[in-house]
C-alpha cells in the first residue's frame, strides 16, 4: 500500500514552517526531520513518532498506538499509530507536538 498523501499533507500542515525541518521520502513513505533527527513519519496510513525512551511505555498505553516494527524487532522509542488514532487534526497534533518535545532534545546532526 502506497504512503497516504493526505496523512502527508496533514503532518507537513500540522509541521508549520519551522527553521531546520526537513522531508525526505524513506521507510516506503515520508519522514520529516528537525535538526537531521527524524521526527515523525508517514507510512501507509500509519503516523510514526519518535517519542524517546522516556516516554515510550507511557505513548504505548495511549490507544491505537503500537510498536513500531517494520523489520521484526521493535525500536524502542519509536511508536506507530493507526488511523482511529490521528483521525481528528487534534489528535494528530498532539503526537506531532510529543516528537517535537523529544526531538528539540537531541543536537542537530
Amino acid at each position: 500500500m502506497p504512503v497516504d498523501e493526505v496523512l502527508v499533507a496533514r503532518v507537513r500542515e500540522a509541521l508549520g514552517r519551522r527553521r531546520g525541518l526537513a522531508e525526505k521520502r524513506m521507510f516506503g513513505g515520508v519522514a520529516f526531520l528537525l535538526g537531521g533527527n527524524m521526527c515523525v513519519g508517514a507510512t501507509r496510513d500509519v503516523l510514526i513518532v519518535r517519542v524517546g525512551l522516556e516516554q515510550y511505555e507511557d505513548a504505548l498505553a495511549a490507544p491505537h498506538a503500537v510498536e513500531f516494527d517494520m523489520t521484526g524487532k521493535a525500536l524502542r522509542g519509536w511508536v506507530m499509530v493507526e488511523p482511529p488514532g490521528i483521525a481528528r487534526d487534534d489528535d494528530l497534533r498532539q503526537w506531532i507536538a510529543r516528537a517535537l518535545d523529544f526531538v528539540k532534545t537531541l543536537p542537530p546532526k
